[in-house]
């Protein structure tokens, strides 16, 4: 399974090109903008937990590229809109300019207009359960938002932080599985496990990360104790799915105590 899975990562980057604008198409710089954003490197978690969730659910890893390239796309997007001037202000992302600071601002917005519009396009391409797919995705589009508006309204006592941690953060996990799974054929019980080991990984992914950047809202004692508990549910989630899970239990391990 890692091996596939490590072979597929290579055609999560062919289905990418495939579906981006050409460099260089007109207008030259939001095609390029576009590529910058969605082929900038990262880990593709999102995208590789799609095809494992495919396998996973008893079908194969490559029926889900399509919707496995419209998650990373989707996540592309909410990533530039992120560091926008008027939300983050994040001039450097992943080592590198982001994308307002590169191309400015009004490029930087119609490249996630556009990155948007084409994950949903690209969803549509799945092989099977196409409208259920771009529904999820949608679903998962939505609840980012909602999660990032929620954030710059200011902390609510007792909840916003558990809001924005399940929407900003856990949704496109959320999508990613459920997309996955729904493109190799799993049934409504599969799509509802998967569904349940993506929100706790999302959350745990979540709250690794602010113990990692030392900048979230909890305690480090109450944050250390989530990521447990949330890994712990989510592989626990993974039991009686009829496909091979390896990848994903072995995942949620590694992203426990990253270090990047």
């Amino acid at each position: 399974m890692r091996m596939k899975m490590n072979l597929d990562a290579d055609r999560i980057e062919a289905t990418l090109d495939e579906v981006l604008p050409c460099e260089g198409e007109r207008p030259d710089a939001l095609s390029s903008a576009m590529r910058y954003a969605a082929c900038g490197g990262g880990k593709r978690i999102r995208p590789k937990i799609c095809l494992a969730s495919a396998v996973a659910a008893g079908g194969r890893a490559e029926d889900a590229l399509y919707p496995a390239a419209a998650v990373e796309l989707l996540h592309s997007y909410t990533l530039i809109h992120d560091d926008l001037p008027a939300m983050d202000d994040d001039a450097e992302r992943r080592g590198k300019p982001s994308v307002w600071k590169k191309f400015g601002e009004a490029v930087a917005v119609l490249a996630g207009d556009a990155l948007q519009a084409l994950a949903y396009r690209t969803a549509a391409r799945a092989p099977r359960k196409a409208a259920e797919i771009v529904e999820a995705l949608g679903e998962a589009g939505v609840g980012v938002v909602r999660g990032q508006a929620d954030e710059l309204a200011g902390p609510a006592p007792g909840l916003a932080d558990d809001f924005v941690v399940r929407h900003k953060t856990a949704d496109l996990f959320v999508a990613a599985a459920v997309t996955g799974a729904l493109a190799g054929g799993g049934s409504a019980e599969d799509v509802a496990r998967l569904r349940s080991f993506a929100l706790n990984l999302g959350v745990a992914f979540q709250y690794e990360d602010d113990l990692l950047d030392g900048d979230g809202t909890l305690p480090r004692e109450e944050a250390a104790r989530r990521v447990e508990s949330a890994t712990a549910a989510a592989i626990a989630a993974l039991a009686g799915l009829p496909g091979d899970t390896e990848f994903l239990s072995q995942l949620a391990i590694s992203l426990k105590g990253r270090t990047a």
